[in-house]
């Protein structure tokens, strides 16, 4: 049977705006919610008390907060591979004096699950729990390159329609694969460059660990960073394993 890819559908899309929604804001109301996904009251009334009627949130005084059925759904996997880049986290921010971040894949984002931020003054502070783009971020690129050609192909096709972008996405997809470190050398802010890698167990990305800071900065430490991912991913990965 032929690999079908992924596509966005608008109630699904709406449903789980509405709860990062709330999961960012620790609350939300209704009106709130309204104005953020740009709709009608009256279609995310509905929504929000589906939502309401099986857990997911609950209301009071008019608010709307995460409730008791998403704690079933939190995969365990996903709060092990945080504890076990911590101290990766905070030994590459020792080593280089930047931020050290942890992604993981969500749909077609990467996520940020936990940091350990530069204390320098000027420093790249890592949004947690936000949805970010696979492409051209550091992080994302590493998620996407180990995905299936597939889902390689339908992804940057509508994130690149330009033919020769998209055509250079994939060449440097191939070679993130092959190397196992991707860089983002100012691509999403010009003012920001980073490299991240891979943590792999049994040749699946659990996560992604990256460094990131100014580009002025950071750029011709990029390398040193590169090699410094090497032994973090590995660690973070051997925690992984005794747990």
């Amino acid at each position: 049977m032929a690999e079908t890819v992924a596509k966005a559908h608008r109630t699904v899309s709406r449903v789980t705006d509405i709860l990062e929604i709330v999961a960012q804001r620790d609350g939300a109301r209704m009106h709130e919610l309204s104005t953020a996904l740009d709709a009608p009251k009256s279609s995310v009334f509905g929504l929000v008390k589906g939502l309401v009627s099986t857990g997911y949130l609950v209301e009071e005084h008019g608010v709307y907060a995460l409730g008791p059925a998403l704690a079933n759904l939190l995969s365990q996997p996903s709060l092990d591979v945080a504890g076990a880049a911590q101290p990766s986290l905070d030994a590459l921010r020792e080593q280089f004096q930047e931020t050290a971040m942890l992604g993981v894949g969500v749909g077609d984002s990467v996520v940020y699950l936990a940091s350990a931020e530069s204390q320098q003054l000027i420093r790249y502070s890592a949004p947690i729990r936000v949805r970010r783009p696979l492409y051209p971020p550091s992080a994302g690129k590493v998620i996407l390159a180990y995905r299936t050609a597939a889902q390689r192909e339908a992804y940057l096709r509508d994130a690149l329609p330009d033919p020769d972008a998209y055509r250079a996405a994939l060449e440097e997809l191939a070679a993130v694969r092959t190397g196992g470190v991707a860089f983002n050398r100012g691509e999403t802010l010009p003012d920001v460059s980073a490299a991240a890698r891979p943590i792999l167990v049994q040749g699946a990305v659990r996560g992604v660990i990256s460094v990131a800071g100014p580009t002025q900065r950071i750029a011709e430490h990029l390398p040193a960073i590169a090699d410094a991912l090497t032994g973090a991913v590995a660690a973070a990965a051997a925690r992984l394993g005794d747990r």
